[in-house]
This record gives C-alpha cells, sequence and structure tokens, in this order.
C-alpha cells in the first residue's frame, strides 16, 4: 500500500469548496432575479405589457448633455 497524499486530498477539498461557492452565488444571482421580476408584475397590475428583464439601450438623445 502507498502512502496517502494529503496535497491531493486537500486540493480536492478546495476545489469542491469553490465548486459550491460557485453554486450558491449562482443561486443568489436566480433569487435576485426571480424577486426583481415578482415586484415588477406586482408594480405593474394591472396591466397589459409584461415587465421587461432588460432595459433598452440609450438613445442619441440620452448621451447629449443637459443644458
Amino acid at each position: 500500500m502507498g502512502i496517502p497524499n494529503d496535497s491531493v486530498t486537500q486540493n480536492e477539498i478546495e476545489e469542491k469548496r469553490r465548486q459550491e461557492a460557485a453554486e450558491e452565488l449562482r443561486e443568489e444571482q436566480r433569487r435576485k432575479a426571480e424577486k426583481s421580476l415578482d415586484r415588477a408584475l406586482e408594480d405593474s397590475f394591472p396591466a397589459s405589457d409584461p415587465p421587461s428583464v432588460t432595459q433598452p439601450p440609450p438613445s442619441v438623445y440620452d448621451k447629449r448633455p443637459k443644458r
């Protein structure tokens, strides 16, 4: 039998922690998006147009300096 390599085991543990942290981050971002959409739906009720997840790009008039 060989001697277990502690560095490999430690690297595997660290990689698993990084993966779990990334999954938690993605889940938190998903929850934020869901909450934002729910809030937009509540604020727009009753309306004929559903809320948009994205915002339109700035127009030419938005870029002009205000006087």
